[in-house]
């Protein structure tokens, strides 16, 4: 979450550049959205370089790149089956080069180009999806929302990309197969073939041998631009298209012609206005890379993070007795006045929660600037030494601004993760590239007993051919790995492979130890030569030596478990709200003041009240997820108390397996109620006191909290509609409007932490207000033309923010209306033929 000390700016956005509610760090879409936005400058991953600027014939004269990239999307997609539920945007297309449907050099070399990208957490499919929306945008065209996720095919599909010798009814066939309505049909392709032209070499017979400008036609004057010339000129009779006219209509293979005159040209009137054909691209082209096969869940839009930390990375220095954390702290400048920023602090918890080194902060100022097609970034680096006796857990960020205010960043109140569990030591790691040859040492810290191993991810060679597959073999691989010197709080372990192919470069290492991993780490960042460590610090056990445990005069060791550290990315279902009126979301740690047992009590005991919480039930852990997601702690001296201390600010705290501790603002839906009976462990510190069990928690709560701040439900609540919300009364379900823009557009904003409360205060003032797709809200005094009512059953989507109320669905609104304004009407809002209210 961000604590700002400013006015938040005001104005729409578009769902993939709006800014709003950072993922919680780290998402399974740091990769990708590294990629498609982060693209030149400092840190520039390049991934627009062959398509910028929009005419850029990278391949060979005449061939334009990004609309190579547009057509590799369309030809992917266009197998799928909407009845089976087949085919889609899946990278099956790699597989289908030389089928007859699928001709021409264009799709060979832009998925070639797409492999130097490809990698465990950036499929080929989520690829060719990210190199529509650049390719569209690069060339002045929309900002297409980018939902991620896709899953790659293992084979071809079903043959059936449309050909320019079908009939016009084989087109709409073809395209409802697809999931196209006709109408949709011919827009997706006027908006495909605003860019590029036909070549001599793939269809030589509609662009004969001489007759074109480097082998190829245009499809309208203004070939590398995206813009509406390819309506407008057919509209007007103008159109030089050689899929309406020239040699194409003898053959009968005039394609264009026959898609866009299959409604009389009605569709294609309809797109005259430039900005109407915006709008209509973003949307059918937005479908197009969203229609994927079953069993694919696309995650939201991505939009690039307002702060996010990049390669943080932990290294053992000489001698053994601290570690050099490296990285950068991105800052997103977009909407930032140049030079606004003057410096980044960085401030970390050890891995007890506290600060025992007495110093735990960092500031830094700016290194380097990027940019993306939209967005600009300030890089900030970190370079500083931390303790290894008692390392780190967690760090927030604060931006300071040349005016005096600052900013504070907590990773939606999660604070931003770093485990010093296990740890890639990469001065003493090493690939010779030429052989494959990799050595790789880890640092596993001493409370860990699972024995470490080497997770490969890497890439092999085909060996293509022409039009053959270009895409390389994702495979991976674990290496146990094998114990070496012990130094200090933490033990090196080591492992050889070769990797075969001629691509190690571009493989990722991972050192996973139990539930503990340092993950994703690029082989191309090792040198050639494994440096010697030099340090013989004694072997210790974390949290002795005046290691900073919670309670200075215990004798037990003070660890913190992977799970502790080392949080899965939650999804919008548990993503961590902290209390507006909060102003340090971080909880503190004080297990000593609080650690002995109470003196009246003569044995184990279930307390319903633990300073202000409520116990609520034994629970389960989420299937995959932590219930509670906002904080963790584990310690020797763990109680109930200073678990709630821990979690002071939150709605929920609970212990487990008898010395952790965990507290969030909501909790993961598929956690469940458990017999008392399977929370029979004690609590370390104190043996009066129940402190759940393995996956099991000894669940609290304040209800108040709940209340007070709308990011939770009760557990025991049920999902049902909400008549009245604030000083609002509920409408029903309702359509987007139709006449090109949203039915609500007063306002707008989008957040993972949705309710209707949220969305009715934040449309204070407005006539209506509107929840969507789970985590949108929009306000308005009037609905646009063409909106209406729709099934109730039509709002299907829980809010982000709170499982238990209904926020719309795609295209649907949870439509609500003041209640002085409708008060003597009809619940359900009526408009007449423009849309008014009546």
């Amino acid at each position: 979450m961000r604590y700002r000390a400013y006015p938040a700016l005001a104005g729409l956005l578009s769902l993939a550049a709006r800014t709003g509610a950072d993922p919680t760090w780290p998402a399974a879409t740091d990769e990708m959205e590294e990629i498609v936005y982060q693209l030149q400058g400092f840190k520039g991953r390049l991934f627009n370089d062959i398509i910028t600027p929009c005419n850029n014939e990278a391949a060979g004269p005449g061939r334009v790149t990004a609309s190579e990239w547009l057509r590799v999307g369309f030809h992917d997609m266009a197998t799928h089956n909407r009845v089976f539920k087949t085919g889609g945007l899946d990278a099956s297309l790699q597989f289908e080069l030389t089928n007859g449907e699928n001709t021409g050099p264009g799709h060979n070399t832009t998925l070639k180009f797409y492999s130097n990208y490809y990698s465990s957490q950036s499929s080929m499919s989520d690829l060719i999806a990210a190199g529509v929306y650049a390719s569209v945008r690069s060339c002045g065209g929309p900002i297409i929302p980018l939902r991620l996720g896709r899953k790659d095919a293992t084979s071809s599909g079903s043959t059936g990309v449309p050909q320019p010798q079908n009939s016009a009814e084989t087109f709409r066939q073809q395209f409802d197969r697809m999931g196209f309505s006709t109408e949709e049909m011919i827009q997706v392709t006027a908006c495909g073939h605003t860019l590029g032209g036909v070549h001599t070499e793939e269809f030589p017979e509609i662009v004969p041998p001489g007759t074109g400008t480097n082998g190829q036609k245009p499809l309208d004057i203004t070939d590398a631009v995206f813009d509406n010339k390819v309506v407008t000129e057919y509209v007007s009779g103008t159109t030089q298209n050689p899929l309406v006219v020239g040699p194409a209509v003898a053959l009968n293979r005039h394609s264009d012609f026959k898609v866009y005159n299959i409604d009389r040209n009605a569709t294609m009137n309809g797109l005259t206005s430039a900005e109407t054909f915006k709008n209509v691209c973003r949307t059918v082209l937005q479908k197009m890379i969203d229609t994927v096969p079953s069993g694919v869940t696309l995650t939201d839009p991505i939009a690039p993070y307002a702060v996010k930390p990049v390669d943080m990375q932990l290294t053992l220095n000489s001698g053994g007795s601290s570690f050099l954390l490296t990285g950068y702290i991105r800052v997103r400048t977009t909407n930032r006045a140049s030079g606004d920023i003057k410096n980044v602090k960085m401030t970390w918890k050890d891995r007890n929660g506290g600060c025992a080194s007495g110093s735990c902060s960092y500031t830094a100022a700016v290194q380097g600037a990027g940019t993306g097609f939209d967005d600009t970034f300030e890089f900030f680096p970190i370079s500083t030494n931390i303790p290894t006796s008692s390392g780190i857990s967690s760090f927030t960020v604060t931006v300071n601004l040349n005016d005096g205010t600052s900013e504070s960043y907590d990773n939606n109140g999660n604070s931003y993760p770093l485990s010093d569990a296990v740890i890639l030591q990469k001065p003493q790691s090493c690939l010779l590239q030429s052989s494959g040859s990799l050595t790789v040492s880890a640092l596993v810290r001493n409370d860990i007993t699972a024995t470490p191993s080497l997770g490969i991810s890497y890439l092999t060679p085909r060996g293509v051919v022409r039009n053959g597959n270009p895409v390389p073999i994702l495979s991976s691989t674990s290496v146990a790995m094998t114990k070496g010197d012990c130094i200090g709080p933490y033990t090196f372990y080591s492992v050889s492979y070769t990797i075969a192919g001629g691509l190690s470069y571009a493989a990722k290492l991972s050192v996973t130890a139990g539930s503990n991993t340092d993950s994703f780490n690029k082989a191309s960042d090792l040198a050639g030569s494994c440096a010697t460590f030099s340090g013989t610090a004694s072997c210790t056990t974390p949290g002795s030596g005046g290691g900073g445990g919670n309670d200075p005069d215990a004798s037990s060791t003070v660890v913190a478990p992977s799970s502790t550290v080392e949080p899965e990315p939650s999804s919008t279902s548990s993503i961590v709200k902290v209390p507006s009126s909060s102003t340090d979301a971080e909880p503190s740690t004080t297990a000593s003041s609080s650690s002995a047992a109470e003196p009246t009590a003569t044995g184990p005991v279930r307390k319903q009240t633990v300073a202000g919480y409520t116990r609520l039930r034994c629970a389960t852990e989420g299937s995959g997820v932590r219930a509670l997601t906002g904080a963790s702690f584990a310690y020797d001296t763990m109680t109930l108390e200073s678990c709630a201390s821990n979690c002071t600010g939150f709605i929920y705290f609970g212990t487990e397996y008898s010395r952790e501790c965990f507290c969030g603002n909501s909790l993961a839906s598929s956690s469940q109620e458990a017999p008392d009976s399977e929370c029979n462990m004690l609590c370390a510190g104190d043996p009066t006191q129940y402190c759940g069990a393995g996956n099991r928690l000894e669940l609290y709560w304040k209800p108040e909290l709940a209340t007070a701040t709308s990011s939770a439900a009760q557990p025991t609540a049920t999902l049902s509609r909400k008549e009245t919300v604030g000083d609002y009364d509920f409408v029903g379900c309702q359509t987007e409007a139709t006449e090109g823009g949203r039915a609500l557009e007063g306002k707008f904003w989008a957040d993972d932490g949705m309710t209707l409360e949220g969305c009715a205060e934040a449309c204070e003032g407005w006539e209506y207000f509107g929840a969507e797709y789970g985590r949108e809200c929009f306000c308005g005094n009037t609905l646009r033309g063409g909106s209406a009512p729709a099934p109730l059953n039509d709002c299907g989507m829980t809010c982000a923010g709170n499982q238990y109320q209904y926020c719309g669905a795609g295209n649907r609104l949870e439509l609500y209306r003041l209640a002085s304004a409708s008060s003597g009407s009809s619940s359900k809002v009526k408009r007449g033929s423009r849309g008014r209210r009546l």
